[in-house]
């Protein structure tokens, strides 16, 4: 899998502060899900967007995956022991915190309760069934007054969009759990999403 599959903003040859998010399917009361959090609206970036548990790394991280699980720790309180991790993708670039991003897919093996475990950095903690995301009803484009046209989800009362929407397109299709959808529906970001930094 090349970055290009995943992703029209790719990784500038220097630059770039590293950073990881984990990816996260499990078996959940709806069939397979991935676990989303929200983030706290009084972030600095991106604040109150639904993402994927993640951050920056650490001097002390051995890598993306290490950052992934510790990150998600910290974020959700999940077991990191409860994930097996079975890939890295390639490393993708987030233009407005000018992060290079490693998306690390796991699978719950076995796993544990989470919540919004840092409150001042999460607002609330989701599995979201792989089959909502799929619904053709819930998706949708969104437009940004910067340009950015991409896509987007509306599950479990969120808006989910920008990276996070763009890498579950490209990965819903990628695994042949893509349905067909109406990309003629396209909506402006309400604010205050719609804010230029």
């Amino acid at each position: 899998m090349t970055g290009e599959q995943l992703s029209r903003f790719l990784p500038p040859d220097v630059g770039g502060r590293e950073s990881a998010v984990l990816v996260l399917l499990g078996l959940g009361g709806d069939g397979p899900d991935l676990l989303l959090i929200e983030r706290a609206a009084d972030m600095r970036s991106h604040a109150g967007q639904p993402a994927f548990p993640g951050g920056a790394l650490d001097p002390g991280d051995a890598g993306p995956v290490e950052a992934a699980l510790r990150e998600a720790f910290e974020e959700t309180g999940l077991d990191p022991a409860g994930v097996e991790v079975f890939a890295t993708l390639p490393t993708l670039w987030l233009p407005p915190s000018g992060f290079v991003v490693t998306p690390v897919l796991g699978w719950w093996r076995n796993p544990s309760p989470v919540h919004a475990a840092e409150p001042a950095e999460v607002a609330a903690v989701h599995r979201v069934p792989v089959a909502e995301l799929a619904d053709p009803a819930n998706r949708l484009l969104v437009t940004h007054p910067s340009g950015y046209v991409g896509a987007a989800f509306r599950v479990r009362g969120m808006l989910v969009w920008g990276f996070t929407a763009g890498l579950l397109d490209r990965l819903l299709a990628l695994a042949g759990w893509e349905l067909a959808w109406d990309r003629a529906r396209v909506e402006p970001l309400p604010p205050p999403l719609n804010q230029v930094s």
